[in-house]
């Protein structure tokens, strides 16, 4: 049996119609195949089709050990079309999960700057800016201005960050650096070529609208050092001594 052929075995093992050599040679092909092991994840939920397979049958009390050809395909096809809705339906609400974590802070600036400014308006990282204890600092190499708001929590360190003067593309990490020496990642975000909170000629209504985000550490308020703010590949923007 060709492997192409081997794809189409999916449902009917699932369904167990095939021979015990044809089940043989599709396992030893399902092992060394992702596609086939997740179609067949998905048709092991055939048994409310096998009940209309059932009911079916010319004798409900015979047990048919293979299915007339016609009725299998439409079976299949079934199981097909189910799965497709299912992994659509999935796609979308990523798509939307992805939408919401990318474009938050603008999509935040964007709401607050078409509507009359309210504190429940804004975003909820700028919110629990505001709430807590703040501590910033502006890097003399860099001129990365960032600043911490920090909240004692039973866990740890609730910290929330404002970035500003910074621009992209960038991927950045927050780090909560303990008086330990211990080393505990907060929060990480993307800065897009336009940057954050930049001020003079070109900045446009975006840019100049510092990042909010936040994050947590497990690390006591007392227990921290200073937090860093760096890109992925190692370069130091910013410290914030505690």
């Amino acid at each position: 049996m060709n492997e192409p052929a081997q794809h189409m075995d999916v449902g009917a093992y699932a369904l167990g119609v095939l021979d015990a050599a044809e089940a043989a040679r599709f396992e030893e092909h399902l092992a060394d195949c992702s596609r086939c092991a997740a179609e067949l994840d998905s048709a092991l939920g055939l048994t409310p089709l096998l009940a209309d397979l059932k009911e079916s049958a010319p004798d409900p009390g015979v047990l048919i050990a293979r299915p007339r050809p016609a009725l299998l395909d439409g079976l299949l096809a079934r199981v097909v079309t189910v799965r497709r809705a299912q992994r659509t339906r999935r796609l979308c609400l990523a798509a939307a999960a992805g939408v919401l974590i990318v474009a938050g802070p603008l999509a935040g600036s964007s709401f607050t700057s078409q509507n009359a400014p309210s504190h429940s308006t804004v975003s909820a990282a700028k919110a629990m800016y505001e709430e807590g204890e703040k501590i910033g600092a502006v890097d003399p190499t860099t001129k990365v201005d960032a600043s911490v708001s920090l909240q004692e929590k039973p866990w740890g360190t609730h910290v929330a960050l404002k970035l500003a003067n910074v621009r992209g593309p960038l991927t950045c990490d927050l780090v909560a650096v303990g008086r330990n020496g211990e080393r505990q990642t907060v929060t990480t975000w993307a800065v897009p070529a336009a940057g954050y909170g930049l001020q003079g000629a070109g900045a446009d209504k975006w840019s100049k609208e510092p990042l909010y985000t936040h994050g947590g550490a497990a690390l006591n308020r007392n227990d921290i050092d200073r937090f860093e703010v760096r890109t992925l590949d190692g370069k130091l923007l910013d410290t914030i001594k505690v």
